[in-house]
């Protein structure tokens, strides 16, 4: 029970810790230095990892967001191990299973000094292995999946797009509404789709080799 469970377990201690860390968290925004408490739409997650908090004191968020981002990070990379053994085709469920299992290091390294450099590296990673099933939901009888699944990725694309230009005025927004799809999808994915699913796609593309 507490296997099948994990990721749930794991997803909804993450989401605890950081809210946790939301509501200790001093003030001080890119936007407010003086700004008080945690602002979601001003405020970014990273924030809440630092040693000082943008006003200038000391941020008792910080271990509450460690810890938080830790359980995530082994949240997210056990629904990734799972979900490769719904995949039929094993160098697809190889890349899902091995970058999904690898993000752990690096989702983890985002509470560090080199943020910005493990933000990309975590993003990367996330987004190729979330393609990646994508191309299989596409190919199943999953409709509203195949829905979510384009959305998330346009949505973490389109975030990308914002962080790299720099544009701060809607990315805080952005970032959670990123955050917030990518975890939904995680756990529909995990606890809402089975290996039949995905069983006669295998069967199509023997069929196909035999011609």
């Amino acid at each position: 029970m507490l296997k099948k469970y994990s990721v749930l377990i794991g997803t909804i201690t993450s989401l605890s810790l950081l809210l946790i860390a939301t509501l200790v968290y001093p003030g001080g925004s890119v936007f407010d230095k003086n700004s008080t408490g945690f602002a979601w739409t001003k405020n970014f997650i990273s924030n809440l990892f630092a040693t000082k908090a943008l006003n200038g004191a000391d941020n008792p968020s910080r271990p509450w967001a460690d810890m938080g981002m830790i359980v995530l990070s082994i949240s997210i990379g056990t629904f990734f191990i799972h979900f490769s053994k719904k995949i039929p085709a094993k160098g697809a469920a190889n890349v899902v299973k091995y970058l999904g299992a690898a993000n752990v290091l690096f989702i983890f390294l985002i509470v560090t000094p080199l943020h910005g450099l493990m933000v990309i590296i975590a993003s990367t990673l996330f987004l190729i292995s979330l393609f990646y099933i994508t191309i299989f939901i596409l190919k199943t009888r999953l409709f509203l999946f195949k829905l979510f699944c384009i959305i998330c990725l346009l949505t973490f694309y389109c975030t990308l797009f914002l962080y790299g230009t720099r544009n701060w005025n809607i990315l805080p927004v952005m970032q959670k509404v990123t955050f917030i799809s990518s975890i939904l999808l995680v756990l529909a994915l995990e606890y809402f789709t089975k290996k039949e699913d995905f069983e006669h796609i295998k069967v199509r593309e023997q069929k196909a080799s035999h011609f």
